[in-house]
């Protein structure tokens, strides 16, 4: 909610050194000068965190803060936790966000959020949820950061409170939780308040967030004797004896909120605050809270008592006529309840009734009767569906209701859970739909509803989805549409969780029963799929056969049979037929469009379609898919796995293009996407091992080890079949550190598994000639034979890149004249082809051997070039490499500057200096204002002017610079 306050200042005894912090913040972030102060020598946003035991002044501190803020011209927006509603996803954050949106009209901030629009707008209430799939919990906090952060920028200073965060729903407060580390940069104040012996487990992360306190909140204290006279005699006048002072503080401990109710109480009751009256001020203080206040509330009569419960059910924010209908009385007889809670200090306002304080609401509500609380819940929830509010706000009411077989229950909770799931909270959905099993549905839903629960829990819960969705296909089905539903959807979730044999499996018992033939073929495609990627398929020669004969006879009518024409064009490239082949086949696969954010589809067909042309030497084309799924992605608020597998394939391709700074970038910016979504995972396999191959091109050994330690790369390896295939990747990382007998053991392994299934392509995966390389010193015409074959297997790929390097490898364990021969064969392949590492890597190696020949002029011409296509790929270790061959040569290695350093722009310069310090992109974008996509772009246009090495930045940017 935005607050507006009047200017009327409340004493707070013994605060000073909290109203000190946050007057300071408040200084700090509007740049205006405290009293007596300085101005601060420069702005910026905080985080305040306050925590105290109930009733020790958190809610007044707060309001004085929002007056203050507002004093100094500040947005404020607030909001607070409560006991009823911490199970409603992203309370808090409509609390928070809502008033300040929902006044713009709905094109302005269509306009405004653009994109994020909708992805954070049914989250936040500020649109119903569209018909596509729902945006992954990532991506949703994406977007709220974007908000908040937009809102910081466009509404600054902005002041951000939020009271009771220990009720706060998990949803808002995890989201606020990582969000709050980025107040300081910010112009954004945010002020917390909890109480600690109450914080849910999901709040933790406030206890250890860096604040105005260092790392720990400031906490709240009782008042002192002191303070409480002086409270007591605000309030009563100086008659107030110091006997009686001395009670008041005895019953309260100094508690501020009952030493203000006592007080108030004592005024009530016309009693004299001297020390013959002090003997009455215990069973005073005990009306305040627990049964005391019951008692009290007991004398206002019985429709008071109800209206008072029926409060307290709904929570906060409370509607006078609403909360008549769940006491079951007229809004004339509620109105006069209202009235007299409110003379009785329980109620305060009026178009919205509020608790005067969160323990009154909590005493209150516990207060009611078993029987009679859960028969309130089941009224609030008639009552607001009757309203209009929706499902949504009547399913936490019907939590707390005694299963009973009501059909109603069972449907309003399904639609709470299915506004939920699309609205991006789906543990939310769980809480709803596991209700409405107990409830318990009809048998003819019980499948449905199990169906639904799973693709609840679908990203955080594989374990759990499997459970539900193999039950529900034990319930009788009369729907065939859901039945084949649940089987997409659990071999889905199987396959995901590197269960790839069962999740074939259950297609292949399901192709079996089905007598609908588009269904068949649709499955057969799931089926084909997922064997696709099983490390352990038994005969992967007859899938590709009945792959090939299925194909090559459809014409791509539907999304199904163009993802059946995808996957033989993958299936040609593994196994290494031509390359035009596999290509005739991408192409056909993207006659009608193959989508990378189907709802009810995996993305995978559309990537290997992309990577197809990859393989194929059609890198162009192959980024072009990329960044067109990227782009579906992120308009659907895919930003967890989905991203961190583009970004990662992306740099992968870069890789391959010989693009190495670019490369390493973008998958470290997919492995901290990967990190986010949960360690383990395959998105960490694929990032983890292209950054080990990046990094082995760039001569970065030791790194690359480190990083295989840091992420246990190594067996056992995923039952799933990745790319770069790990268990290689692994044997080129051991031959690179020189343990070749273990090298040659690990790549002679990944063979045995790979051949055996017709996975032959050495484009694909060169295990065969880094095994040559291996084998050289110890077994040379074995390497050499070895060499021989992987030439072979890309010749009849026939692509350029994929023969270059079978050839620059052969030539590496041949001997005598036939090397010159084959690397100058390699080096003619290799200009063909769009491998700018590879070509460089022939060409010093070329060099290399001329220079060995007793040829020193023919070598030049090579190493030149050789070392000028390393610079420009970042490759550090090759660039050495070919210093060193020129400096044997008797040649003078020519000094490296950009020649259009004109053209860098002041963002490009800022952006490659800091990375030349060693700062992460994320560094990078907080300093530029920006997202970490657009670095990364930054980044690519100065690596494409000035090449990547120290000596072109330091000629681009005009400073020597030191350090990586």
């Amino acid at each position: 909610m935005v607050q507006h306050f009047s200017h009327s200042k409340r004493i707070l005894f013994e605060r000073e050194s909290e109203l000190a912090a946050l007057d300071e913040a408040l200084s700090e972030l509007t740049g205006l000068p405290r009293d007596g102060a300085e101005p601060p020598d420069r702005r910026r946003g905080a985080l305040i965190s306050f925590a105290g035991r109930a009733g020790l002044g958190k809610t007044s501190l707060l309001a004085e803060a929002r007056r203050r803020a507002a004093g100094k011209g500040c947005t404020v927006a607030s909001a607070r936790g409560s006991d009823q509603e911490q199970r409603v996803a992203f309370h808090v954050a409509r609390q928070l966000v809502q008033p300040l949106l929902a006044p713009v009209p709905e094109a302005e901030l269509h306009a405004a959020l653009g994109s994020w629009y909708a992805i954070v707008g049914p989250a936040l209430g500020l649109c119903a949820p569209s018909d596509g799939a729902p945006p992954d919990p990532q991506g949703l906090r994406d977007g709220l950061d974007w908000v908040l952060t937009h809102l910081a920028v466009q509404r600054a200073p902005l002041v951000v409170v939020l009271d009771d965060a220990h009720w706060a729903d998990a949803e808002s407060l995890s989201w606020l939780s990582a969000f709050a580390p980025r107040a300081e940069a910010l112009p954004l104040l945010l002020i917390v308040a909890y109480r600690p012996e109450e914080l849910a487990a999901h709040a933790e992360e406030f206890r250890g967030l860096p604040g105005r306190a260092g790392q720990r909140p400031i906490g709240l204290e009782p008042l002192s004797a002191g303070a409480v006279a002086r409270l007591v005699r605000d309030t009563l006048g100086a008659r107030a004896d110091d006997a009686f002072c001395r009670e008041c503080w005895a019953v309260t401990a100094g508690n501020p909120f009952e030493a203000v109710e006592l007080t108030a109480k004592v005024r009530d009751r016309g009693l004299i605050p001297d020390e013959a009256a002090a003997h009455l001020l215990r069973d005073l203080v005990a009306a305040v809270k627990g049964s005391g206040l019951v008692a009290r509330l007991e004398r206002l009569g019985t429709s008071t008592v109800r209206f008072a419960w029926a409060c307290a059910v709904l929570g906060t924010e409370i509607s006078p006529a609403l909360a008549a209908a769940v006491a079951g009385i007229g809004e004339r007889e509620g109105a006069d309840c209202a009235d007299r809670l409110r003379r009785a200090r329980v109620l305060t306002g009026a178009d919205r009734l509020e608790f005067v304080h969160p323990l009154i609401a909590t005493a209150v509500y516990r207060a009611i009767p078993c029987g009679v609380r859960v028969a309130l819940h089941g009224q609030a929830a008639w009552s607001v569906v009757n309203a209009g509010f929706g499902a949504s706000a009547a399913a936490r009411h019907l939590l707390e209701v005694h299963p009973d077989g009501d059909t109603w229950v069972v449907q309003q909770l399904r639609a709470a859970a299915r506004e939920t799931v699309r609205a991006g909270a789906p543990d939310a959905a769980r809480r709803y739909l596991a209700r409405a099993l107990r409830e318990p549905p009809p048998w003819e839903d019980r499948a449905a509803v199990l169906y639904e629960l799973g693709c609840a829990s679908l990203l955080t819960e594989p374990a759990t989805t499997v459970n539900h969705l193999r039950a529900a296909l034990e319930e009788p089905i009369t729907d065939p549409a859901l039945r084949h539903g649940i089987v997409y959807r659990l071999s889905q979730v199987l396959a995901h969780s590197d269960r790839l044999d069962e999740a074939s499996g259950t297609l292949a018992r399901e192709i079996r029963l089905t007598t609908d033939p588009r269904v068949r073929i649709r499955m057969q495609a799931e089926q084909l799929m997922w064997d696709a990627f099983r490390a352990d398929e038994p005969d992967s020669p007859a899938r590709s056969r009945r792959l090939a004969r299925l194909a090559d006879r459809l014409p791509g009518r539907d999304l199904t049979e163009r993802y059946i024409i995808g996957l033989r064009a993958w299936d040609a490239t593994l196994r290494a037929e031509p390359a035009g082949t596999a290509v005739r086949h991408a192409e056909r696969a993207l006659v009608g469009g193959l989508g990378w954010a189907e709802e009810d589809r995996g993305f995978e067909v559309p990537v290997l379609v992309a990577l197809t042309f990859l393989y194929a030497d059609r890198p162009g084309r192959a980024e072009e898919l990329f960044a067109a799924g990227i782009a579906d992605f992120e308009r659907q608020g895919w930003r967890g796995a989905h991203l961190s597998f583009a970004y990662t394939l992306l740099a992968y391709i870069r890789f391959r293009r010989g693009r190495l700074a670019e490369a390493e970038d973008f998958v470290r910016a997919g492995l901290r996407i990967a990190e986010r979504v949960g360690p383990g995972t395959p998105a960490h396999w694929y990032a983890v091992g292209i950054l080990i191959e990046i990094l082995l091109s760039r001569g970065r050994v030791g790194a690359a080890t480190r990083t295989a330690e840091q992420y246990s790369f190594g067996a056992p390896f995923p039952a799933a079949v990745v790319f770069p295939d790990a268990q290689a990747v692994h044997g080129e990382l051991l031959l690179a550190r020189g343990l070749t007998e273990d090298a040659a053991a690990e790549l002679a392994a990944a063979g045995r598994r790979l051949d055996p299934r017709g996975m032959r392509n050495p484009a694909w995966c060169p295990w065969q000639l880094h095994l040559a390389l291996a084998e050289a010193a110890d077994a040379p015409e074995r390497a050499l034979a070895t060499a021989h074959e992987a030439t072979r297997r890309a010749r009849g790929f026939a692509t350029a890149s994929a023969v270059g390097q079978a050839l620059r490898i052969s030539a590496e364990v041949s001997s005598g004249s036939a090397r010159v021969k084959l690397l100058e064969e390699a080096v003619g392949h290799l200009e063909r082809s769009p491998a700018a590492y590879e070509l460089a890597c022939a060409l010093v190696a070329l060099g290399g051997e001329l220079r060995r020949a007793g040829r020193p002029k023919e070598a030049a011409e090579p190493l030149y070039r050789g070392l000028d296509s390393a610079v420009q790929c970042g490759a550090d270790g090759l660039v050495e490499r070919a210093r060193d061959e020129l400096a044997a040569a008797g040649l003078r290695p020519r000094l490296l500057h950009s020649t259009e350093t004109d053209t860098l722009t002041a963002r490009e310069r800022t952006a490659a200096t800091l990375t030349a310090r060693g700062e992460p992109v994320a560094r990078i974008a907080a300093e530029l204002h920006t997202d970490e996509a657009a670095v990364v772009r930054m980044l690519s246009a100065v690596y494409r002017k000035v090449g990547t090495d120290h000596a072109g930045l330091s000629a681009a940017l005009g400073a020597p610079l030191d350090g990586r």
